[in-house]
Formats: structure tokens, sequence, C-alpha cells
């Protein structure tokens, strides 16, 4: 049963903690447009620590993020920041209170895991949005689709449709695949949902909808990581592919040969789901909010794409 934590209202408490990285800037912008939310904002420990490169050692961000899990006052935690470290973490914290009480989890990148392991453990929802590190570059749309996720309004995405080109380079992105299909929405950073297969934050693909994304992989990274999906069976048993940004790849020696969109063409062109690519969602600053575990529907025309999320009010 999948559960859906309570929509804010203006008057909630929300806490801001970084269980990954650090925080290498002031956050106070982002703090200041959750207070214009109407909100109230909590500032765990971790925001000002440092441990080398993480937002202070295993143990301090393990206590700071438990804090606000079993603290139920709060209504919702913001990941500061991704980056890396929430696995090293995941295996420490108790559930129990978050599971009997469930709050909104925000967060992308390295929040993966979180939001992953909350799902797939305890069929609570999350969202996969904008954090306050990256508030200062993000698009007003980016930041409106978190408001609206963490506060019920209706989420619907429409963009126009990649059409292929004649003469399409290695980088180019490839044409979407037309179809309609509804259900369950999963996903986030593609590394981090290898790096939790065959763990109990590994969330089941079983007739979903799942959305990826990455930054600064290599292709041939990129095309081991979807080789091994598609290896374990996930891919086959997906309902839609929502394909995000891949940006800021890095160049090889030696050339791979294909784009990021080409070499995830390649591996899911035997299916006949529907696809579609250049979807707003990753380490972009148009980084849309999408509800892990909400009931979405896709539709893939010549037109354009439409994604709308049955989460709301």
């Amino acid at each position: 049963m999948i559960q859906q934590p309570a929509y804010l209202k203006k008057g909630d408490k929300i806490a801001i903690v970084c269980p990954a990285s650090k925080l290498p800037q002031s956050i106070d912008g982002a703090i200041a447009i959750f207070k214009s939310w109407g909100l109230e904002v909590e500032t765990g420990q971790t925001v000002s620590a440092e441990h080398h490169q993480f937002a202070g050692d295993d143990a301090l961000r393990t206590q700071d993020l438990q804090h606000y899990l079993d603290d139920p006052d709060i209504k919702a935690i913001i990941a500061g920041r991704g980056g890396y470290g929430t696995i090293r973490i995941i295996d420490e914290l108790d559930f129990t209170a978050f599971a009997a009480n469930p709050k909104w989890i925000v967060g992308f990148s390295d929040i993966t895991v979180l939001l992953s392991h909350i799902f797939a453990s305890f069929g609570i929802q999350s969202i996969h949005a904008q954090m306050p590190y990256t508030f200062d570059e993000a698009m007003p749309e980016s930041l409106e689709s978190l408001r609206k996720a963490l506060f019920g309004e209706k989420i619907e995405y429409n963009y126009k449709a990649i059409t292929q080109s004649k003469d399409r380079s290695p980088s180019a992105l490839v044409a979407n695949r037309l179809g309609q299909a509804s259900g369950i929405l999963i996903g986030g950073n593609l590394t981090l949902l290898v790096m939790v297969e065959g763990s109990q934050s590994e969330m089941d693909y079983t007739d979903k909808i799942l959305f990826i994304e990455d930054v600064g992989e290599r292709e041939v990274s990129i095309d081991r990581m979807m080789r091994m999906l598609k290896r374990s069976g996930k891919l086959a048993k997906l309902k839609g592919l929502i394909v995000g940004a891949f940006n800021e790849i890095k160049e090889e020696k030696i050339p791979f040969g294909q784009s990021p969109e080409e070499i995830i063409w390649e591996i899911v062109k035997e299916y006949d789901y529907p696809v579609c690519f250049n979807f707003p969602v990753g380490h972009i600053e148009d980084n849309r909010a999408m509800v892990v575990g909400s009931e979405v529907t896709l539709s893939i025309t010549n037109d354009g794409i439409n994604i709308k999320s049955l989460h709301h009010k």
C-alpha cells in the first residue's frame, strides 16, 4: 500500500539537512523562498558542518537526519544538496517513527538513495526536485513545481517532441517512441538506482513508469548501467520510460560513438512502451518536481509529451 504524506499548509515547519556532501555556499536565498511560501524553516547541524567532503562525519549526518525523521512537528525534510554520502548512513537510520507518521522528503542526485529506500521499504512517496544548493540557478518553473508538489496542487508537464534529424550526429537526441501509459512513477539518478540494486532500498520496477537522469558520467558507464538494468529484467517490465538530462558527459580518450540518448534507445528499442527524451529533470536549471510513488499518465504524440500527476488535493 502506497502512503502519501500530508500536504503542507502555510505555517508548517520544515527542516533542511545535508545527508551527503557539505554545502560550499550560503542557502539563505532558498530559505527566504521557503518562507515566502508561508513555511517555517529549521536548519540542522549538518547545514554548517563539514568533515572532509561531507556535511559532518557519518555519525553527525545520521543523528541530524534521524532527529527530523522523529520530530512530529517537522512536516517535510529538504536535503540541502546531494554529492555523495547518503548510502553510507542509510542502514543506520531508524524509520519507525517516520513510517508511522510519514512526511515529505525532498532531494535529487545522491538523495535518490533515500527516496528509493523509503518507497521500496515502506511504500512512502517522496519528491525528486530542486534542493537549496541549486535554488540560486533554478528556473522559476522548477521551483514552482516543487511548491505545487509540497502543497498538493495539480502537476502537469507539457513539452515538444524531439524530431528525428536526417543528419543526426552522435551527440544528437533521438526521437521519442509514441504511446500512452499510466502507472506508478519511480526513478532518480541512474548511478544511484544501480548502486542500491540487490539491497532493501531497491524499488520494484514492474509496471512502473521510470524516469532517469545523470551527470558527469562517461558514455561507457551509462551503457554499462543500462545494460545491467536490462540483464536484471527490470527494463522489460516497465510501462514507460522518461529520459531526463544526461549532461556534463566526460570525454572518452577513444570516442564511444553514441550519445547517452542513443545508448538508452538501443537498449530499450525492442520493447513496446512509450519512451521520451529531453524531459526537464536532472542536474539542470529546469529540474521539475517528480513525486516518486505517485500515479501518473504519460502521453507521447507527434505534437508533444504530456505527463500528468494524479498527486494533488
